[in-house]
């Protein structure tokens, strides 16, 4: 049977602490999570309280100062049981890295404590109503007055945009030059000039995610929280999405194995014709694919882990990932919300959310079109 070799014992102690705080924190308080469209900040700041945020940052900043591994076991546990609303990965192991690797002193020390302890939510801001994928055709300009950007523009499917206290915000600060003109600003949210839509956006799955358009309106923040160099944001985006995209990756395998669980326990419980549903062929049969698919998916991804922390994985292996994890996913639900029969489509079963869930990880972080784009490219080499 195969055995899992990247995490350690101390990566296993830490699951079982995750755990208990998923069951007790995080699975009874969801519902109405998604009721109200947002996790509460309680939740954030009982998650900071037991290290679960920003677990890779350095002590000095407020972290624990562990390896990115301790993060990945806070997603795995979240992701097994379809807690979606929480963005805890997105604030610790997206926002919170471009901070810490592009920031001045002055902005790693006032926010990545507080961002640790769950005081400062992160998000960050680069699609906008008319450029998902495509980066480069952002229209959100910072203009440089004096001492201070000037913001302008909109952005749009803001994970944690709703509770968001701190922005990474992707803008132009030359509009002529392209890609070569987008930078990196780091916006409190209580800065003048910035909005959040009057509703969170109502969406098919990740209901307890609180997904908000933001608006800047001659929004004025001083120039430095510009991140890293001025003109090398597009850069820093690339630099970072492979790591974006590994995180998906580990998200939908986890989620995958804890809907076969799921499967599992109500087939073998429920019963029609005077037998378990578990005692059909067509069941065991789809059962025993699905199965061999996780495990295969688990073996690609946990390698993808550990090529990530060596600093080995790149765009290419990070696309076929997540183009082969969440459309596996998507279509392995499907099967798996079948064999529920009626039951599977009530909201209430976890198989329900997570089918509708599962949805948007061909989308978010690039498109499955845009990772074919980047693998194609990659088979032929020059050739085109």
């Amino acid at each position: 049977m195969f055995q899992r070799t990247v995490f350690n014992e101390d990566h296993e102690m830490f699951r079982d602490q995750v755990r208990r705080f998923v069951a007790t924190e995080i699975v009874p308080n969801h519902a109405q999570w998604e009721k109200e469209g947002r996790v509460s900040r309680d939740a954030w700041l009982k998650a900071g309280e037991s290290g679960l945020l920003c677990a890779a940052i350095p002590e000095e900043y407020g972290g624990v100062g562990a390896d990115f591994l301790f993060s990945m076991v806070v997603m795995e546990e979240l992701a097994r049981v379809g807690a979606m609303g929480p963005g805890f990965s997105l604030h610790s192991d997206i926002v919170a890295p471009y901070l810490l690797h592009y920031g001045a002193e002055s902005v790693k020390s006032e926010w990545l404590p507080r961002m640790a302890r769950g005081e400062v939510i992160g998000a960050i801001a680069m699609t906008e109503p008319g450029a998902g994928s495509d980066v480069q055709g952002i229209k959100t300009t910072a203009v440089r007055d004096g001492d201070d950007y000037v913001i302008n523009g909109q952005k749009v499917f803001i994970t944690n945009g709703g509770n968001c206290d701190l922005l990474v915000l992707a803008c132009k600060t030359d509009p002529t030059l392209g890609a070569k003109g987008i930078s990196l600003i780091v916006v409190p949210a209580d800065t003048p000039g910035f909005r959040k839509g009057n509703q969170l956006l109502e969406k098919i799955g990740w209901k307890a995610q609180d997904t908000a358009e933001l608006f800047f309106d001659d929004c004025r923040v001083p120039a430095t929280n510009l991140l890293g160099e001025e003109g090398r944001g597009f850069y820093y985006l690339m630099e970072q999405l492979p790591q974006e995209r590994l995180l998906q990756c580990v998200r939908s395998v986890a989620n995958l194995e804890g809907a076969l669980e799921w499967t599992i326990e109500h087939v073998t419980g429920r019963k029609a014709f005077g037998k378990t549903i578990a005692d059909f062929q067509n069941t065991r049969f789809k059962l025993a694919e699905i199965k061999a698919e996780a495990t295969m998916l688990r073996v690609f991804v946990d390698k993808c882990l550990e090529m990530h922390i060596a600093g080995d994985l790149d765009a290419v292996d990070a696309a076929m990932g997540k183009m082969l994890t969440s459309e596996m996913l998507c279509n392995r639900l499907d099967d798996l919300l079948q064999l529920h029969g009626g039951y599977g489509y009530m909201w209430e079963y976890a198989i329900a959310r997570a089918w509708a869930d599962a949805r948007v990880g061909r989308i978010a972080g690039g498109t499955g079109e845009i990772m074919r784009e980047i693998i194609g490219r990659s088979v032929l080499g020059g050739q085109k």
